[in-house]
């Protein structure tokens, strides 16, 4: 059984995509390759080595009419530590709009604070 390959497995060029892929959110891989300044098949290699080592999905996608793929960070790369405060979740995270002069979001700010 392999471990989970980590940064320090990649090559720059992975690097540099994976980066691209986690500052911008999500990218279109049309101009994932633009991006980082490289053909468009050695960006579908960069993405290929991404996806296999399940550090970005792949998702297929029509993108200005043309059918491409949409490359976005995995779950498990996200930080959900930083919406915590405790045990509390950040009242920011959901639908509503939250009024910052709010008990809650006074409370959620409170525990932030003294959970050092």
């Amino acid at each position: 059984m392999s471990a989970t390959p980590s940064e320090e497995d990649l090559s720059e060029d992975e690097l540099r995509g994976l980066a691209l892929v986690r500052e911008s959110g999500g990218i279109h891989q049309s101009e994932f390759w633009k991006e980082l300044d490289v053909s468009s098949r050695k960006g579908s290699r960069i993405v290929e080595s991404l996806v296999e080592k399940e550090m970005i999905d792949r998702e297929e996608t029509v993108y200005e009419g043309h059918n491409t793929y949409y490359l976005s960070p995995t779950a498990k790369d996200l930080d959900f530590s930083l919406l915590m405060a405790g045990d509390q979740l950040s009242p920011y995270i959901g639908d509503e709009e939250v009024d910052p002069h709010s008990d809650t979001f006074t409370q959620w700010v409170m525990n932030l604070a003294y959970q050092e």
